[in-house]
């Protein structure tokens, strides 16, 4: 009676076209999501099957393992006020990304009508950050035969940038030995770190230097720095020269001090004149020389 009595309610149900739903069910269509900063991005959650009219939906995002709301009580909150909005049923677009979005996202609905009245489905959101211009140092001049390295480095970009390194406007190759006009070349490349290595300088590798950061979002680029390389050590002669000077003028000043202030004395009294003191007593008594006179020591006969 009882099997008879469910067959006659699910032909009726057929006859009416309505199918009674096993509960709520979620679905996306990608659960990790990449996005570009400033640019809209739409989070899906798709509604498979609910006999609810109403269901309560809500987004959460959950940063470092702790959730927020960002639509709640049907308005946009927390993070993404003014920057996203519900797109019916339960997709959530944000409209203007940016590098703090990036996080996990719970799509959440709850249908009281149905068998099963709860599901959820979480959406993983990474932002791409374009790298900003990167820091380069290039080295003005170098010698011929030594070793040198310039570098390069930006912070900003997400994912992690990669790096490349352009000589008068041409790529260098990332292994020289690649190209015939590369291949006598002694450098090598990091694009992770964006060292440029040159183990023996040539004068071929003279140049205007300039290095790109790269990545999915974009690239940016140095200004380009001209590098010589000469044959003779021109800087370290000009540095020895330098020092040189350098040490003449402390010597010069240490003697100028020493002369005024009385080390090279040559024993002469304050008039200039040599000072000769009496050969023999010729019976005269010499007084001071501040007394201004003389006195008779014993009489003499003109």
């Amino acid at each position: 009676m009882a099997l008879q009595r469910l067959t006659a309610v699910f032909i009726l149900y057929s006859i009416l076209g309505y199918i009674p739903s096993r509960g709520v069910i979620l679905r996306t269509t990608d659960k990790t999501v990449w996005a570009n900063e400033f640019e809209p991005i739409e989070l899906t959650c798709l509604i498979e099957s609910i006999s609810t009219n109403n269901p309560r939906i809500e987004w959460k995002k959950i940063k470092n393992g702790v959730p927020s709301y960002v639509y709640f009580q049907n308005q946009i909150s927390g993070d993404l006020e003014h920057r996203a909005q519900l797109i019916q049923p339960a997709n959530l677009l944000i409209l203007n990304t940016s590098r703090a979005d990036t996080a996990e996202y719970r799509c959440e609905v709850a249908a009281i009508d149905d068998h099963k009245h709860f599901d959820e489905i979480l959406i993983s959101l990474a932002v791409r950050v374009k790298p900003v211009v990167p820091r380069c140092s290039v080295p003005v001049a170098v010698t011929v035969g030594t070793s040198s390295e310039l570098r390069c480095l930006e912070n900003e970009g997400f994912p992690a940038s990669q790096y490349r390194w352009f000589r008068n406007n041409e790529e260098l190759p990332q292994d020289p030995k690649s190209s015939p006009k590369f291949i006598n070349s002694t450098y090598s490349i990091n694009a992770d770190t964006g060292g440029l290595k040159f183990l023996r300088m040539r004068k071929e590798d003279a140049g205007e230097y300039y290095c790109q950061a790269k990545n999915e979002a974009g690239h940016a680029q140095c200004p380009a720095q001209l590098m010589e390389v000469y044959d003779v050590d021109i800087v370290g002669i000009f540095l020895k020269v330098l020092a040189a000077l350098a040490g003449f003028t402390i010597v010069m000043v240490g003697v100028y001090h020493a002369h005024k202030h009385g080390c090279f004395s040559s024993g002469k009294d304050h008039t200039g004149t040599n000072y000769k003191p009496p050969a023999a007593d010729d019976g005269v008594e010499y007084a001071e020389a501040d007394e201004g006179h003389f006195r008779h020591k014993s009489s003499f006969i003109i």
